[in-house]
């Protein structure tokens, strides 16, 4: 039987863990959320943690606490963020209540009681390490930074490494030349570092988007306290805060200028989201492009070929499949999955106070892990590696009646129609079809044929 020893909080005693670092409303949340078994993302706790030493930081710039107890939060936070079992400290369920009070207060016992053991005195969760602030802007702000934090550190830079890689394979494949294809039917040659190039280009968009979103999620709601009308907090503490915060994590934050909207609603976070969204898609138009190409190897369409990672199957032996970019595309769809959460989490705004933050917190931190992830996992084991068939690809060009389309402007539409069926029905070249049934020469329709000519557009 685990030893429990007894603790308070304004509602009366509580059993806990006899060597937890977490307090009464910690257990009590213990208690009434056995939902998930699912705890706060590890970037949220971390986040948290840093808002509460930023706090401390500005409250004892403005003399509200004592420098020596400001310096025993901050430092009872530096022990838990280098702790590498920091999350069993923190086990309250995602699934609480919808403010992310059990997750604030949670911070607030289990640094006031390493606090109180550097201090050799007390520390209250309540009234030092939360001076000043409310779950009500701290979740929120919270959101914000580890979501700021994720953006610079994982995804911007798994974006731009995935878009650096797909840039140096497509100049390496520049020279082949394929059948295009839409509506996944033949259609006009394209060289291969064109589609390359595409997937590079809307990866580029989206971290255009992204960077734009920064200053956005770098607006804090921390200085609104409970309603957004900053009660209890110093008038200077907001700045101060945004200033500690930005120190501390070499990203510029910055306060509100309006808090009400920071703390009654989750546009910002909605607004990422659907921007992770668009990424996500383009991950899957990416992942699926990939696995057309590599189909096969025989019966499909075996452009490429995949690195062979793991074997494809329990039954059939030699069997390789595109496991990389099979996982983008659960990921693709997860986040897509996230995003409506968020969506529906974000309409939770009731007046004063959005009350679906846990959640919304937790799959936008998601969103953000699993694309950074897998772009690094694309770039490396799929795109950077995968060879060219050249055979396969020369083949199917060859016989593509679709290149009958360079001779329309000479011999009109209709006509290369019929050639284009011709050859078709009869499964030759459209050269010889076009010079058995046309005045051109063979010399002429190898130069307006040319397929690596036809990727250049314009007119023959």
């Amino acid at each position: 039987m685990t030893k429990t020893r007894l603790v308070a909080d304004s509602m009366g005693e509580m059993e806990i863990p006899e060597h937890a670092l977490y307090g009464a409303q910690t257990q009590r949340a213990i208690n009434n959320f056995p939902v998930s078994g699912q705890t706060m993302p590890e970037a949220f706790i971390r986040a948290l943690i840093t808002v509460k030493q930023s706090a401390a930081k500005a409250n004892a710039k403005l003399d509200l606490l004592t420098n020596d107890m400001a310096a025993a939060i901050v430092k009872a936070g530096d022990e838990l963020l280098t702790d590498s079992n920091l999350m069993q400290h923190f086990p309250v369920d995602v699934y609480q209540t919808g403010s992310g009070t059990s997750s604030n207060m949670n911070a607030n016992e289990v640094i006031a009681t390493l606090a109180s053991k550097h201090l050799n005195d007390t520390v209250g969760a309540n009234d030092h390490v939360n001076y000043g602030q409310s779950s009500n802007d701290v979740i929120p702000t919270t959101i914000h930074v580890s979501s700021a934090i994720a953006l610079h550190e994982q995804l911007l830079p798994g974006l731009r490494y995935l878009v650096e890689v797909i840039e140096q394979k497509a100049q390496s494949v520049d020279h082949f030349v394929k059948t295009g294809r839409t509506h996944l039917m033949d259609a006009m040659p394209v060289r291969m570092s064109q589609s390359l190039l595409a997937w590079a280009n809307q990866l580029k968009a989206h971290i255009a988007q992204l960077e734009a979103m920064q200053a956005s999620v770098q607006t804090l709601a921390q200085g609104g306290t409970a309603v957004g009308t900053g009660i209890n907090a110093h008038p200077e503490f907001a700045d101060e805060f945004a200033n500690q915060l930005s120190d501390m994590t070499q990203i510029t934050f910055t306060k509100a200028d309006d808090f009400f909207p920071l703390i009654g609603s989750q546009d910002t976070i909605v607004s990422l989201s659907g921007q992770l969204k668009a990424v996500a898609v383009s991950i899957m138009k990416i992942a699926n492009d990939l696995r057309w190409m590599n189909s096969g190897p025989l019966a499909g369409l075996g452009e490429i070929e995949l690195e062979a990672l793991q074997p494809g199957s329990s039954i059939m032996p030699g069997k390789v499949n595109p496991v990389i970019p099979e996982a983008a595309t659960m990921v693709a769809a997860q986040v897509i999955g996230n995003d409506t959460a968020i969506t529906v989490g974000g309409q939770a705004g009731n007046f004063e106070l959005n009350v679906m933050l846990p959640m919304i917190a937790n799959n936008v931190l998601a969103s953000i892990e699993s694309l950074a992830n897998i772009s690094y996992l694309l770039a490396d084991k799929a795109i950077a590696t995968f060879v060219v068939k050249e055979d396969k690809i020369k083949q199917a060009l060859a016989k593509n009646p679709i290149l009958v389309t360079a001779l329309n402007p000479i011999i009109g539409y209709l006509k290369a129609a019929e050639i284009a069926k011709l050859a078709y029905k009869e499964g030759r070249a459209i050269i010889d079809v076009a010079a058995q049934h046309t005045d051109l020469s063979v010399e002429q329709l190898t130069e307006l044929l040319e397929p690596a000519k036809l990727t250049e557009g314009g007119i023959n």
